[in-house]
């Protein structure tokens, strides 16, 4: 009696089916769907047939509307052209949208939600946000749901534009971009073909699966939300959901798993037929073995899919980690690591930042045979690192390593502006101390050089009444020579300290606004040139300027103070001519653009720096001609200005090889925007 139940309710549902399809075909109104994914579980083509969430759900929708679907296979921007335009045969798509952004078209309700996430190569620092894309190369699909939650928004990274998420792949592999940011669906899907890219970061961008159709359909969209709604209030439409989610991965075969269960099930049927013929015992006894095995198998399947997401979650918490974490053995093995930046452990580069070799082996001893922890500052090249070993038991400890460059360079930075601030502080007060002496020494030796020139007539005539008349054991004419040149000493030497004092004065003065004014760099450089003329004459002196001239904005007055304290400085480090010209250093001022910012070069072919002079040679106070009367303060002053200017000033220099300094100033545009922004901060 079963098997004739059977044949007559599969008989009415194939019925029921055919009865279904002939009224689709029989419908005079289609709808055509375009559809351009290859993502499952959302829609592709397997073994010719067009399957996915987005189908079903559409045909469902078909099916309420009394609509046939017709499904047209096309690429993604040609599915965007064609649901822009009114003559265009494609009625609806299922795209992404941001869920902050509508797009312009018509839309349907939310169908399911997705998100965007940056990948990267694995190794590479994890991304917290979107302040971490800032200068970095970004992949972007052209028209995706990214592209239209960008536009229009400040972006602090290179876009580059792709048509395919697998094309930003590849080039992110190929290096020519360090980040792509895909949709979650697509990456799933490609990242199994890339096993060297990983997800970096956390959803940057939400957004959810819409229909979308062109202004032309908006009845048609008001019938489909109609539908969905309808479908989302029966519940068939999360099973619809569950049907294609719901086990949490891509059902990247269904028809091929559902054609095997299938040709499982007809061949337990018949087995369990031939069992129940058989036997009744055989039958009874196989029910309630599969019963039990059933239920084990759904206590190991349970169990297996916990303990499955837990290690998900601790493996992609532990690898989002941009630290090294590694864990050892007292024999030095490595027992696990998440791969992040450990091969410096084995580096003959690291060692402690006191100089100190670091030898993991030794290290690693000591923690575990002292039982502490270990925490300490370390240099790799040009990086600065914090290590961290802490012992677990007597056996093993955990190795932690995090880059600490930016927090390195912040300290150092803020115990330069300290030293700076006081040495600023200690020259404001040396200067005034030592200024009104020095007014008084120039005014009083002023006066003694008058009453020389009064003295000398005399002199000469008590010379005469008196022959053996002496001035301080000296004869009166050498004598008054003497005074003379020692006038002189004493007048040149209260210049010298004068000069220094306003120096001085000049960098301890709070930043004061200067009045820029359009400038033409190469008459900064002839300025400069006719004013240390009398010092060049001596030099192979090279002038290029370029025309048209630079123009920049700034203090024409200021600028020829920094040019003619680098030209004198070029002149004492370079050889002057002894006789024959080829035997003498060349001195080079050039100006040029480049992009459009003008650029200033003084190069000199002299004596050169050391690393060590190069570093310190913007500090105040610091000279290498301290016996030759040098201050310090000549360079100090001149990157002062430069930075008033927002301009840059670059060094570089090697022994024997000559210096070579490069000042790029803002084009003229960013400079008045620059003036005004700190015009606007002071006043705030």
């Amino acid at each position: 009696m079963k098997y004739p139940c059977i044949i007559t309710c599969l008989l009415c549902f194939l019925c029921s089916v055919f009865s279904t399809e002939v009224e689709a075909w029989q419908t005079d109104e289609n709808i055509i769907f375009g559809v351009h994914s290859k993502t499952a579980p959302l829609e592709w083509r397997n073994n010719g047939v067009d399957q996915g969430f987005h189908l079903e759900l559409m045909s469902r929708i078909g099916q309420m509307t009394g609509k046939r679907i017709i499904v047209r296979r096309k690429t993604f921007q040609q599915l965007l052209a064609d649901v822009n335009d009114d003559t265009s045969s494609i009625d609806v798509i299922a795209v992404v949208s941001p869920v902050t952004i509508d797009r312009q078209l018509s839309q349907s309700d939310p169908i399911y939600a997705t998100h965007a996430k940056a990948y990267t190569l694995q190794g590479k620092e994890f991304i917290h946000g979107w302040h971490d894309l800032a200068g970095k190369r970004v992949a972007i699909k052209k028209g995706a749901f990214v592209d239209v939650y960008i536009t229009g928004q400040p972006q602090g990274f290179v876009r580059v534009d792709v048509d395919l998420y697998e094309t930003g792949f590849m080039q992110l592999i190929a290096g020519e971009v360090d980040i792509v940011l895909a949709e979650n669906f697509v990456a799933r899907r490609l990242m199994p073909h890339y096993p060297s890219i990983r997800s970096s970061s956390d959803p940057l961008i939400y957004g959810a699966f819409n229909f979308v159709s062109n202004s032309k359909n908006a009845r048609l969209m008001a019938e489909i939300n109609d539908a969905l709604r309808q479908l989302k209030l029966s519940g068939e439409y999360d099973r619809l959901v569950n049907k294609w989610f719901g086990t949490g991965r891509e059902k990247v075969d269904l028809s091929n798993t559902q054609q095997r269960l299938l040709w499982a099930a007809t061949l337990v049927s018949i087995i369990s037929a031939l069992g129940m013929l058989l036997t009744g015992y055989i039958s009874h006894s196989l029910k309630k073995r599969t019963h039990a095995l059933n239920l084990e198998l759904a206590q190991r399947k349970r169990a297996e899919h916990q303990i499955s997401r837990l290690s998900q979650q601790f493996q992609s918490v532990l690898d989002g980690i941009p630290h090294g974490v590694t864990l050892f053995n007292r024999d030095c093995v490595s027992l696990w690591s998440n791969d992040n930046n450990n091969e410096l452990l084995s580096s003959s580069d690291f060692h402690f930042i006191n100089g100190d070799i670091f030898q993991l082996n030794k290290t690693l001893i000591q923690v575990l045979d002292s039982q502490t922890s270990l925490i300490a500052d370390m240099a790799y090249r040009t990086q600065f690192w914090q290590l961290q070993i802490h012992p677990i038991g007597n056996d093993q400890a955990v190795i932690l390593l995090e880059e600490a460059t930016e927090q390195h360079n912040l300290r150092q930075a803020n115990d330069e502006a300290s030293r700076l601030a006081s040495l600023g502080e200690l020259s404001a007060g040396i200067a005034h101390e030592i200024n009104n002496p020095t007014g008084i020494i120039i005014h009083a030796i002023a006066f003694f050089n008058h009453a020389l020139k009064d003295l000398q007539q005399a002199t000469d005539a008590y010379g005469k009444q008196n022959p053996f008349w002496l001035i301080a054991g000296l004869e009166p004419q050498l004598a008054m020579t003497e005074l003379n040149q020692s006038s002189l000493t004493v007048e040149e030497g209260a210049k010298r300290i004068s000069h220094i004092v306003k120096d001085l004065k000049r960098y301890a003065l709070p930043k004061v606004t200067t009045e820029h004014q359009l400038l033409d760099l190469n008459e900064v450089v002839k300025v400069s040139q006719r004013l240390t003329a009398n010092q060049t004459k001596i030099f192979r002196l090279n002038i290029q300027l370029n025309e048209p001239a630079p123009m920049i904005m700034g203090d024409a007055q200021q600028l020829h103070q920094v040019l003619i304290n680098l030209i004198q400085n070029a002149c004492h480090a370079s050889k002057p001519a002894t006789g024959d010209d080829s035997d003498c250093d060349t001195i080079t001022i050039e100006t040029n653009i480049s992009g459009n910012r003008g650029c200033l070069t003084i190069r000199d072919t002299g004596a050169g720096m050391d690393s060590t002079t190069l570093q310190r040679i913007t500090e105040p106070f610091f000279t290498t001609r301290r016996s030759c009367g040098g201050s310090g303060l000549g360079l100090s002053v001149c990157s002062r200005i430069i930075k008033e200017h927002m301009a840059e000033m670059q060094f570089s220099s090697r022994l024997g090889q000559g210096t070579k300094i490069k000042i790029q100033f803002l084009s003229v545009p960013d400079s008045i925007k620059a003036l005004k922004l700190s015009s606007l901060e002071q006043d705030t």
